[in-house]
């Protein structure tokens, strides 16, 4: 499996309606990507959001990188302070 975290530093205020543009626009998105296993947005205090995308193999976790680059940039950029954060690779132990 292959993940990839996103971090993002956020205007203060603006959690709840990103929520609400994510779940009903990037969410439907992301889970189409063929090898899709979970998204998940986390809201780590501190004005940062992160976002944590789940797939089988490489090209999807990449694919989805992409995309979650163009959505936030059509969809939420007003919200968003400076440049994303992006950490991914392969799960390589788990429980």
């Amino acid at each position: 499996m292959y993940v990839a975290i996103r971090r993002y530093k956020i205007k203060a205020g603006s959690m709840d309606e990103i929520v609400r543009r994510a779940q009903a626009g990037f969410v439907p998105l992301v889970s189409q990507i063929p090898g899709f296993v979970a998204y998940y947005g986390v809201e780590a205090g501190n004005d940062v959001g992160v976002t944590i995308s789940i797939f089988q193999k490489q090209a999807g976790e990449e694919e989805s990188t992409r995309r979650a680059a163009d959505w936030v940039k059509q969809n939420v950029a007003e919200f968003v302070e400076g440049a994303v954060e992006v950490t991914a690779g392969e799960v390589r132990w788990s429980s």
